[in-house]
């Protein structure tokens, strides 16, 4: 049933899907450190779940659950201590070609202009100047920033930065788009925004998203499904469908939707469950 609580399930061997460039699959992913105490630390174990082409899919769990850890296994930023990720049926060892990752923090560089910042991605790829300027002028009138490539990061707000960061994200129409947070340092009115114009530039592309994000309303009014994870070391505890019709239109205005509020209530009860335990934890700890 559309919008029932689901496991995970496993890649399919041999599956032609497997295949699929813009494919993601997780199979028994754990990752341990060595604290500076020299103790091990779990901050992620057996996380296995698959993101099909073309989904957007989010991942929510309390703070220090290890989604950002996840994520860093799927960029390549990071190796295992065991399991796998694959990408287009191909195992993930350093950072793979046609992603792209967008960060809680701008990762502009403070010295090129706003034009600059977003010709680096098809500048790398070996596209002629000219060209590169030409595309990175469309995608800044995509974004709303047409007129501004002149500027530079510390002169524009930042809600523009994100513009810009969107833009020098999407500009190779990546075939996985990766993001951590990306709007967790904006206010509620412009993250709101960013969002609705993320869903807008999502909906011509259509990469495989995978999203991080402590913002239940967020996740949901921007996915196709919404994973949960446990309170460390993560695991995925369940994983839910969003059957929100799309294109959906103003965030704002899904979020006071009948269906939404029942996902949002769904979600949040098998949430807070891990929230709570994670907050017990620390006050514990201290």
């Amino acid at each position: 049933m559309v919008g029932k609580k689901r496991r995970p399930a496993a890649p399919v061997p041999g599956s032609s899907a497997g295949t699929d460039a813009a494919r993601i699959e997780i199979t028994g992913l754990t990752k341990r450190y060595i604290t500076p105490a020299g103790e091990p630390f779990t901050a992620i174990r057996d996380v296995t779940f698959t993101v099909e082409r073309g989904e957007f899919c989010a991942i929510v769990g309390p703070t220090g659950c290890g989604k950002s850890t996840t994520l860093a296994q799927v960029a390549g930023l990071e190796r295992p201590s065991s399991g796998s990720v694959t990408v287009g049926g191909q195992p993930v060892h350093g950072v793979t070609t046609g992603v792209s990752f967008m960060f809680q923090a701008d990762a502009l560089f403070p010295w090129k202009s706003v034009l600059g910042n977003v010709m680096i991605g098809p500048t790398l790829n070996g596209t002629p100047k000219r060209e590169a300027v030409a595309l990175a002028r469309d995608w800044l009138r995509r974004v709303g920033l047409a007129g501004f490539e002149d500027r530079y990061p510390h002169q524009l707000s930042g809600g523009m930065r994100k513009r810009v960061a969107m833009a020098a994200a999407l500009i190779n129409e990546p075939k996985i788009l990766l993001m951590d947070e990306p709007f967790g340092a904006l206010d509620v009115q412009t993250k709101a925004i960013m969002q609705t114009e993320l869903l807008g530039l999502w909906e011509q592309l259509r990469p495989s998203v995978l999203f991080i994000t402590h913002d239940l309303d967020e996740a949901v009014a921007l996915s196709d499904r919404v994973l949960i994870m446990t309170s460390s070391p993560g695991s995925i505890k369940e994983n839910f469908e969003i059957d929100l019709p799309r294109p959906r239109g103003e965030v704002q205005e899904i979020r006071h939707e009948k269906r939404f509020l029942e996902l949002q209530g769904q979600i949040w009860a098998s949430l807070k469950d891990e929230v709570e335990r994670a907050y017990a934890r620390t006050v514990s700890a201290a």
